[in-house]
């Protein structure tokens, strides 16, 4: 049994954005940085049409990123 802990939440999702994208999570996070003045869902709209990101994937980098900036 492994000693790590179960990751939750958003960052669960990040293996699988990596390795069905291509690109580390800094990536995804730094683009969305670049549209940060957006709303949640107009931003993973963005990742959805722009990047041909699936709904779940977008929404959990946005969800992540939004927890952790916004206040």
């Amino acid at each position: 049994m492994s000693d790590d802990p179960k990751v939750k939440g958003p960052a669960s999702y990040f293996p699988s954005i990596e390795k069905n994208y291509g690109y580390p999570i800094s990536h995804w996070l730094d683009l969305l940085g670049t549209i940060s003045d957006k709303r949640h869902m107009e931003m993973v709209a963005w990742l959805k049409t722009e990047h041909t990101m699936g709904h779940g994937h977008a929404n959990a980098l946005v969800a992540y990123l939004l927890a952790n900036t916004r206040k």
